[in-house]
């Protein structure tokens, strides 16, 4: 595949992928989702790579989510998996990938950025990290891994907290609730993320690859639920109070979720 939305680079036995849509806060588009995942999968069976790192251009966000700039209703039914962005086939390759994916996160991680950054085995931030959902805010939900392994990875009660509210969240608070791995200056991020990584390279590949799996055994159901639950998604996203948040934002006003419920 050849990238438009993300660089791909290979150093040190590393792969980073980052997000190169700067100008949109790297936001993602169905391209992003389709290229991240190709990346990650071609790093994820290159035996000569140990580790995978998911970070995002520029310095004022690891990712906002989808672009508003595209309806959720339209895409749905465009052939790109259940709600047709494919989302879940990213979500299955960060799983799948039998070695370590670090997410290192400056700026926003909001909404399916979040989620990300929940998925990856580690997540290293700069001090600069916001992290949050905002998908009741704008008419959607990640009813998979997006809450359920949240709930596994903060506590059930922080969780939720996080998906009913939508509240904004601190680097520092994000390392309490156990979202993040550690948190530093900006000027040390790559540093330390790359400290790391070479830590990582150091073990045994094999060894590493085993442990990911038991951990992952453990909450492997959350697939199955995610998909049967995107599947009732994709049915929501047509509606009008789905489309109320994108269309609120793009409006300038505030949304009224209720007066657009069937």
């Amino acid at each position: 595949m050849t990238y438009e939305d993300i660089c791909y680079d290979v150093d040190q036995r590393v792969a980073t992928i980052t997000f190169n849509r700067p100008h949109r806060l790297n936001a993602f588009t169905a391209q992003t989702y389709l290229e991240v995942t190709d990346a990650v999968n071609r790093a994820a069976w290159d035996r000569e790579i140990g580790v995978i790192v998911l970070t995002g251009a520029g310095n004022r966000a690891f990712g906002v989510g989808g672009d508003s700039a595209v309806s959720k209703g339209d895409r749905v039914g465009a052939g790109l998996g259940i709600v047709g962005n494919g989302v879940e086939f990213l979500q299955t390759a960060i799983r799948d990938a039998p070695k370590p994916v670090i997410a290192k996160v400056r700026g926003y991680a909001i909404g399916s950025a979040n989620v990300l950054v929940t998925l990856c085995d580690l997540a290293i931030a700069s001090e600069t990290a916001v992290f949050g959902q905002a998908g009741p805010k704008m008419g959607s939900v990640d009813p998979g891994f997006g809450t359920a392994l949240l709930a596994r990875v903060v506590g059930e009660k922080k969780a939720r907290e996080i998906w009913y509210l939508c509240r904004k969240y601190s680097a520092r608070e994000a390392l309490e609730m156990g979202l993040v791995n550690a948190v530093v200056a900006d000027d040390e991020l790559d540093e330390e993320v790359s400290s790391w990584c070479a830590e990582i390279n150091a073990k045994s590949p094999t060894a590493l690859a085993l442990a990911k799996r038991s951990f992952n055994a453990d909450t492997e159901n959350i697939r199955g639920i995610g998909q049967l639950a995107f599947q009732g998604l994709a049915l929501y996203l047509r509606t009008d109070e789905s489309r109320e948040g994108g269309d609120a934002l793009r409006e300038k006003r505030t949304a009224d979720f209720r007066a657009a419920m069937p």
